[in-house]
């Protein structure tokens, strides 16, 4: 148990998918100017990496990896060249659901959120938490721990930025910096704050 802990932290701080690797910056940048809507859009991304991790994870142990189909025939040996489309097609899945569930519940949002919600599907941060489940070789109960936490980290990075930039609009803002100049320093700062957590074990 204390294992999956540390992997959330860990997932969430010091491998986060925005500061660590600069995945998903299009949606990050972009939603980002208000906290309702960075709220959102950070409370989707989690639930849909919580999701499909592990179910991403059952499709490549069981579909995917070579010789988990040889008792279909022998000639199936690795049809590991599908899996951007498997995985992508299972994220897409997840992503209508979500969009279906806040156009219904919350019309407000879904508009604020407008194309960036539609577009989870492609989101990079996402797709590459299921790569990565793949590349370190997690079992179920690790890709499920690692999806939620890069989810986490992904709703708290969206949600303090936005918090700071509704505040740099009572701010004094070099012109040459005003927009996404600013915004870009903040993200490296913010970064840098992340990374402090590195080495942090529970």
């Amino acid at each position: 148990m204390t294992h999956l802990f540390n992997l959330v932290i860990k997932s969430a701080f010091m491998d986060n998918m925005i500061f660590a690797y600069f995945l998903g910056m299009c949606s990050f940048l972009a939603v980002s100017k208000k906290v309702s809507t960075a709220n959102g859009l950070g409370l989707a991304v989690i639930f849909v990496l919580t999701c499909t991790a592990p179910l991403n994870w059952l499709i490549q142990k069981n579909i995917l990896d070579e010789g988990s189909l040889v008792w279909i025939s022998p000639q199936f040996k690795s049809i590991d060249l599908l899996q951007l489309l498997m995985f992508i097609a299972v994220i897409a899945s997840f992503v209508q659901l979500v969009e279906m569930v806040i156009e219904k519940f919350s019309p407000t949002l879904y508009g604020s959120l407008g194309i960036f919600l539609p577009l989870i599907a492609v989101n990079c941060s996402i797709l590459g938490g299921s790569l990565f489940m793949v590349q370190r070789d997690f079992n179920l109960s690790e890709a499920t721990a690692f999806g939620f936490g890069s989810g986490l980290g992904f709703y708290l990075a969206i949600i303090a930025l936005a918090a700071i930039r509704e505040k740099l609009k009572y701010s004094n803002v070099p012109s040459g910096l005003k927009g996404l100049g600013i915004t870009m320093l903040l993200t490296g700062l913010m970064g840098l704050a992340f990374k402090t957590f590195i080495g942090m074990t529970l």
